[in-house]
């Protein structure tokens, strides 16, 4: 088996990395190798399995516990081939405290012990979902109701497990602690193992009545709706994260949270760059050459605007604080119009002989472009 990339690693950090750089990293990780993102990459598919597989680990502070102290064989019950599903590379057969306290006195920093109890509280996993809104409520906010599957506390039993009118009992067995304890003899002296019992699993408690409808596990998995506030200014592709709706933690802990996608659908007209929006108006020969007020749509709607006379093709003019409003409220962008100009097609005759006149009337006055450009020739070529 090839050996595993160290966690901190894989999300691109250092160790000792906060909890909200492990969210960032992960967050941006997890959007870039989504299967929906990159749909038959083999490669990527992988690259998204080793990312969640890391922040599944960092992410809890138990584990990452464990994982700083004793790397992979810390949380992996199959690294190295070994059989243990605990806190310490040794396996949860083996308390540490005990071991030491064998050869110490029990006096060996207090307690040396990583084995966490099976029915400690622990957070529930994130969940995912994918929203779809327009140009328009990208730029300006809207609120979406989002659908789709989480894990949520079994109401029957209120998450307990066992059945309405019954409750768990102390397993008979270890007496409530989880454990059993082995002494076995060794060259080194007397050695004290705790070893899980294999009655509760850990727990200390067992249920002798299992609610029907979580089948004991306090959980079930259902459908989901919720109502997302999406801040104006959100951008195609960014994750928005909704605390505590996300899959019901285990043993009292608390939920996850749901990531929400964002998906902007493109607009027929408009086109965003950050916070500013560009957009292409047509206008004709005539209106360029003698200036004129044309009609420009924005997401507010149309606004009356005065070409100025002469203006080219290309030129840029600017809308002030038509854009899209900044994340946080930090004001609007800008609107950017570009002139397109339209040569007429189609002409009739009239139109020709008009045109005509124009121009053997026109002077060099009227074409400073083309001036300049036969002036540039002739300083090449002589006479053109």
């Amino acid at each position: 088996m090839a050996a595993k990339r160290d966690f901190y690693e894989v999300l691109g950090l250092s160790k000792g990395a906060s909890v909200d750089e492990i969210k960032k990293a992960y967050r941006k990780l997890a959007k870039k190798y989504h299967p929906d993102l990159n749909p038959g990459n083999k490669e990527a598919e992988a690259k998204f399995k080793e990312v969640n597989e890391a922040y599944e680990v960092l992410s809890d502070s138990d584990k990452k516990a464990r994982y700083d102290q004793f790397g992979h064989a810390g949380v992996d019950p199959s690294y190295g081939g070994g059989t243990y599903t605990g806190g310490n590379p040794f396996g949860d057969d083996f308390d540490l405290g005990d071991i030491f306290g064998s050869f110490f006195g029990g006096g060996f920093g207090g307690g040396f012990s990583s084995r966490r109890r099976a029915n400690a509280p622990r957070r529930g996993s994130d969940c995912e979902a994918r929203v779809y809104i327009s140009f328009e409520e990208a730029a300006k906010g809207c609120k979406k109701n989002v659908s789709y599957r989480v894990i949520e506390k079994c109401m029957d039993c209120n998450g307990s497990g066992a059945a309405k009118g019954t409750s768990k009992k102390t397993c008979p067995i270890c007496h409530g602690t989880g454990q059993s304890k082995v002494t076995q003899r060794t060259p080194f002296g007397v050695i004290q193992t705790a070893r899980t019992c294999e009655r509760c699993r850990g727990t200390g408690e067992i249920i002798e009545n299992p609610c029907r409808k979580c089948s004991g596990t306090g959980r079930i998995q259902s459908n989901k709706k919720v109502e997302v506030n999406i801040p104006a200014g959100i951008d195609n592709g960014q994750i928005l994260n909704v605390g505590n709706h996300g899959n019901a933690g285990v043993n009292g802990g608390p939920s996850g949270d749901l990531h929400v996608y964002i998906n902007v659908q493109p607009h027929s007209i408009f086109e965003r760059k950050g916070f500013d929006i560009w957009c292409e108006i047509p206008i004709t020969f005539v209106q360029a050459a003698l200036g004129a007020e044309v009609t420009v749509p924005t997401i507010d709607g149309k606004v009356r605007y005065n070409i100025h006379e002469g203006t080219q093709p290309g030129d840029v003019f600017k809308l002030r604080g038509k854009g899209v409003e900044r994340l946080g409220g930090r004001g609007r962008g800008d609107q950017f119009v570009k002139v397109n100009i339209e040569v007429p097609k189609n002409l009739s005759q009239k139109q020709k002989e008009i045109l005509k006149s124009f121009e053997n009337e026109a002077t060099e006055t009227n074409y400073q472009k083309r001036k300049g450009f036969f002036d540039k020739l002739k300083n090449l070529f002589g006479e053109v």
